[in-house]
């Protein structure tokens, strides 16, 4: 993988934020969860679709803090415009876990 600078870097705008909704998403391809992402006051809520059901119901993630890139365009997956993209990482079977921060964060603070 080639190296970045670390302006490459900064102009990636990863923040916290919190679940408001989640519904299941049986449209989507492969299976995955609608999810309602509240960033705080300054980036306000937006939709994402993830594709993390190995690990998560939609009832269980309301209230949950994830982490996610704010500064993409909207990606069209299939009904649904994903404004945000929600960051996990591939456990040993392929399933995706959410990163998440350890403590509670005001919604919207930014990766640093």
């Amino acid at each position: 993988m080639s190296e970045i600078t670390f302006d490459q870097f900064l102009a990636v705008d990863i923040r916290v934020g919190t679940i408001t909704r989640a519904e299941d998403f049986p449209e989507a391809r492969t299976p995955a969860i609608k999810l309602w992402v509240d960033f705080g006051p300054e980036i306000g809520e937006k939709k994402s679709s993830a594709q993390i059901t190995a690990h998560y119901a939609p009832g269980a993630l309301v209230g949950k803090q994830v982490m996610g890139v704010v500064n993409f365009p909207p990606r069209q997956i299939g009904p649904v415009m994903s404004e945000v993209l929600i960051l996990g990482l591939h456990d040993a079977d392929g399933g995706i876990v959410l990163i998440t921060p350890d403590l509670a964060v005001t919604d919207g603070a930014r990766m640093c």
